[in-house]
C-alpha cells in the first residue's frame, strides 16, 4: 500500500473529492435546515471546519453572513473556489479564513457559531475540546446559540465492512468513478477513539485506476456538556439526531 496521508491534507483525495461524498452521505440530511433554523434572519455566522464551504454557501444563500474557518488550505482553495463561482451577492456575504478552531480570535462575536461535520471529533477530547468551546464561547453575543455535530459512540463501535469491499462507488462527472474501501478500523473504547484507514480509488470511464490514496481518518467521542459548561454555555434543547451515525448538540451563551 502507498503512503497513508492525514484526511484533508494537501494532494489528499478526501479533499480533491469532498463534495462528491458529502452530496452522497444520507447521514447528513438536514443539517443545513437546523443550523439556519438557530439563528435570526440575516444573522452573522462562524462556522469551524467549514471545509469546501458546503453549509457556509448554503447559509449564504439563505442570507446569512457567514466567516467559515479551517486549518486546511487544501480545502479552503475548494471553499474559495466556490464563493468565487456564486453570484456577487452571495459571494459577499462569505468570508473563508484559515485558522485553528482551539484557539481562534477574530476580535469580534457572532449570533450562531457551528462546528459542523464532526469537526470538533478529529482533535481529542481533552484540552482541545475545552479550548473549542471556549473559542465559540468567546465568539458568541449574549445569548447567542452554538450547534456542535459529534458521532454516537454506538456508530464508532460497528465493525467496518471487510478490506475488499466497496464502501462507496459512485459516478464522477465526466465519466470514471470514484471508489471507497476501509483497510482498518479500529475502536478504542477507553479512550473514545476510532482510527480508520480509507482507501481512495479514482478510476476513468474505462476503470483503470487514476489515482488511489489511502487516508487516514481519527474520531474522538464524549459527552460535550462538561466542556460547553467550562465554557460558560447550558443546553438549549435535547441533541437533535441526524441520521444514524451523529447528532448535533446545541447550546447557549448565558
Amino acid at each position: 500500500m502507498t503512503r497513508v496521508r492525514p484526511y484533508y491534507a494537501d494532494q489528499s483525495l478526501s479533499a480533491a473529492f469532498y463534495d462528491v461524498v458529502t452530496a452522497a452521505d444520507a447521514q447528513l440530511t438536514g443539517d443545513i435546515a437546523l443550523y439556519a433554523g438557530l439563528g435570526p434572519a440575516g444573522g452573522s455566522v462562524l462556522e469551524l471546519g467549514a471545509g469546501a464551504g458546503r453549509v457556509a454557501i448554503a447559509l449564504a444563500e439563505r442570507g446569512f453572513r457567514v466567516t467559515g474557518v479551517d486549518l486546511s488550505a487544501a480545502m479552503l482553495v475548494r471553499a474559495r473556489a466556490r464563493q468565487a463561482a456564486a453570484s456577487a451577492e452571495i459571494a459577499e456575504r462569505l468570508e473563508f479564513r484559515q485558522g485553528d478552531m482551539t484557539s481562534l480570535d477574530l476580535k469580534r462575536t457572532f449570533d450562531l457559531a457551528i462546528c459542523t461535520y464532526f469537526t470538533l471529533a478529529h482533535v481529542p477530547a481533552g484540552a482541545a475540546w475545552r479550548n473549542t468551546f471556549a473559542v465559540m464561547a468567546r465568539h458568541l453575543d449574549a445569548g447567542g446559540i452554538t450547534a456542535v455535530h459529534l458521532p454516537l459512540v454506538e456508530a464508532m463501535r460497528l465493525p467496518g465492512p471487510p478490506p475488499e469491499a466497496l464502501a462507496f462507488d459512485r459516478p464522477l462527472p465526466g465519466g470514471g468513478r470514484l471508489q471507497l474501501h476501509v483497510r482498518e478500523r479500529r475502536f478504542r473504547e477507553a479512550i473514545g477513539r476510532l482510527d480508520q484507514v480509507i482507501e481512495y480509488v479514482e478510476r476513468d470511464a474505462a476503470g483503470g485506476v487514476v489515482r488511489r490514496s489511502p487516508e487516514r481518518l481519527t474520531y474522538y467521542v464524549a459527552d460535550p456538556t462538561p466542556f460547553a459548561a467550562a465554557a460558560g454555555l447550558e443546553a438549549a434543547q435535547t441533541p437533535v439526531r441526524l441520521g444514524d451515525v451523529g447528532e448535533i448538540w446545541v447550546f447557549r451563551k448565558a
